[in-house]
Order: C-alpha cells, then sequence, then structure tokens
C-alpha cells in the first residue's frame, strides 16, 4: 500500500481557506461552536465561516474537511462563460464601440438607455474591464484597458510658488470671479498643448467648460505668436457670449495673451504653477487624445483633416456628466440660442 500523501498546507490566496484551516473548523465544528465563534478563534469573517459550512457540506449533511476542500478548488477550476463570450450581438456592439475609443463606462450606460426593461442585453462597466483583461475573449488588444494607459490616477501635487514667465502681466485664475466647480455660464474655456517627443511637435486643444466641446489647433510650431493667431482663429468667430474667459497654464507660448485679449475680446487666466486640475475638463481631454496620438508620436505627421476627424468622434460620444448627450448637440444649442450658425466641423 503507497504511503499516504502529506497533508497540504498550500494557500492559494489569503482570499481561498486552506485545506488546513477547513481542518480546523471541522474540529471546531463538531465541538458545538458557531460561525461567530470560530471565526474569532481562527481571524476569519463570520460570513466566511457560515459561507463554508454552507455551501461545502457532505451530501450527508456533514461539513467534512476534506470534501469540502476539493469541491472548493472544483468550483474555482470551472471556466465560466461570460456574458460577452456568449452573445455575439452584445460582443459585437461592446467591440465596436471600444474601437471608436469609447470608455467601458460609456458603453454600459448607452446599452442601458438602449434596453431599459431588457437586463440581458445590457453589462456593466466591471463586466467590460474585465473581459478586456481576460485573454480569448477577443475585445481588443492594446496595452491598457484604460484610456489614459495608467493603472491609478496621479496624485496631485502640492502647488509651487509661482515665478514670473513672461514679460505681459497675467491675470491669475483666481481672479476668474467663479468656483472651478460652477459650470453655470457657457463660453469659458480651457486649453493646452499637448507635445510629441523632444518637444518638437504639438497640437492645441481648447474645452468649453460647460459642454465639454473640444477644439483641436493644427500648429506648425509651437511659439506664441502660432499658437496664439490659432487661438484667435477658433475662438474669435464665435459669439461674444461664447468667449468668455480661457484658461491656460504658465507656458511661454502664451506669452502674446495681452494681443489674443486685444483681437478676440477673451479674457486670459492663468493656473498656479504645477496645478494641472485647475484646468480638470482639458487635463481628462488631454487623457484622451492620447488614444490618438501616443506620447511617443511626432505630431507633426497628423494633418488638419486628421485632427478633424478626431474632434468630430469626441465631440460626438455620449458623457455620462452630461446625462449621456453629447458635447456636439450641446454646443449646436448653445449656438442656435446665440443666433449663431453650427461649427462646420
Amino acid at each position: 500500500m503507497p504511503p499516504l500523501e502529506p497533508l497540504s498546507t498550500r494557500v492559494i490566496s489569503p482570499r481561498f481557506l486552506s485545506e488546513a484551516e477547513r481542518i480546523t473548523i471541522a474540529d471546531l465544528a463538531s465541538q458545538g461552536l458557531g460561525p461567530t465563534a470560530i471565526a474569532e478563534l481562527m481571524g476569519r469573517s463570520p460570513s466566511t465561516i457560515s459561507r463554508e459550512l454552507r455551501r461545502n457540506l457532505h451530501p450527508s449533511g456533514q461539513y467534512r474537511p476534506f470534501h469540502a476542500h476539493a469541491a472548493a478548488a472544483s468550483r474555482r477550476r470551472r471556466v465560466r462563460t461570460t456574458k460577452l463570450e456568449a452573445d455575439t450581438e452584445l460582443h459585437a456592439f461592446v467591440s465596436d464601440k471600444l474601437q471608436q475609443k469609447w470608455s467601458p463606462q460609456q458603453i454600459s450606460r448607452a446599452l442601458r438607455l438602449a434596453h431599459p426593461h431588457d437586463p440581458g442585453r445590457r453589462i456593466s462597466t466591471e463586466s467590460i474591464y474585465l473581459a478586456l483583461y481576460r485573454p480569448g475573449v477577443g475585445l481588443m488588444t492594446a496595452p491598457s484597458p484604460l484610456r489614459t494607459g495608467r493603472d491609478q490616477r496621479r496624485a496631485h501635487c502640492r502647488q509651487v510658488r509661482s515665478r514670473r514667465r513672461f514679460a505681459q502681466p497675467m491675470i491669475s485664475i483666481h481672479e476668474r470671479g467663479f468656483d472651478p466647480t460652477d459650470r453655470g455660464e457657457p463660453g469659458h474655456w480651457e486649453g493646452d498643448l499637448i507635445v510629441g517627443p523632444h518637444h518638437r511637435s504639438a497640437i492645441g486643444t481648447l474645452v468649453e467648460r460647460q459642454t465639454r466641446y473640444v477644439k483641436l489647433l493644427h500648429l506648425a510650431s509651437q511659439d506664441s505668436l502660432t499658437l496664439c493667431a490659432s487661438l484667435a482663429a477658433a475662438l474669435g468667430p464665435l459669439p461674444a457670449g461664447l468667449r468668455n474667459s480661457l484658461t491656460w497654464d504658465q507656458g511661454t507660448e502664451m506669452a502674446r495673451h495681452l494681443e489674443l485679449t486685444r483681437d478676440t475680446g477673451i479674457r486670459v487666466y492663468f493656473c498656479d504653477a504645477a496645478s494641472p486640475w485647475q484646468r480638470g475638463s482639458n487635463e481628462n481631454t488631454n487623457g484622451l487624445l492620447r488614444q490618438y496620438f501616443p506620447k511617443s508620436t511626432d505630431l507633426s505627421q497628423h494633418s488638419a483633416g486628421d485632427l478633424a476627424r478626431v474632434e468630430a468622434e469626441l465631440n460626438q460620444r455620449p458623457r455620462r456628466i452630461l446625462e449621456d448627450r453629447t458635447p456636439a448637440e450641446l454646443f449646436k444649442a448653445l449656438l442656435a440660442s446665440q443666433n449663431h450658425p453650427p461649427p462646420l466641423r
């Protein structure tokens, strides 16, 4: 007769009960202790012990540790078919929207709006993320399912004392006259540059705070003269009610901001140094744009037409913050309220 194998003490994960722990549970339960008392002695949650005694009973109605351990291991090995794997139509819809750079949250909310009374035609945000991580589902291949390419949000850094960056006096964001969370009045914009490798190429980005409407600026260079001329061309034709202010960081590309104000009437405010969250809408948009223009990309290779296509795609995405409406439809309504024709793009 072959010798008995030694008792398995390998712990797969602290989340899972080991075989030795199940033997302890059986011993304590046989002494008449309940789940709460067993949990206290073992340093486990009472719900864990209660669930173990309920789910892994032997057919005889008794708790047998070796049978319980085998049953739990069998459930872990079982391959579960996800809703996306089982439903080809749902899989195709989710995959198509991901290719259009929709976020899992936007996809989930769109399905909920389209099928309010049919849970079978919906899928949660978390399920889409799990499918992106899971090999074999075939949703999409990407370095990271997150559109930012990062797993965690970056922490805000400490405020750095502002220094004078250029000759023309700056107007501080603290003189803007409204709270950063106040989006009640339209026509307030946030702007920035996204830059290519070695700062040799750049694209200008503008976001209207109320509607999150995006404008992209094709720049031949990053100097202040080029940027301010491009900003004037983008903002100047708008009605006065939609060019109330522009908030920028303290980059030297805005050295001619007073000339921009003179040409367009839009007042330029500057954030505190190293405080990108003071332009929250613009920072979020720049993160979305990195889907189209990765940091290693030479941005000069993208034509004005390329930027127009990306701009249109972003503005036609539904946003949860806008109650699932799109920036394009809200900005069009703003223009109509100002008796102004809609933008060509």
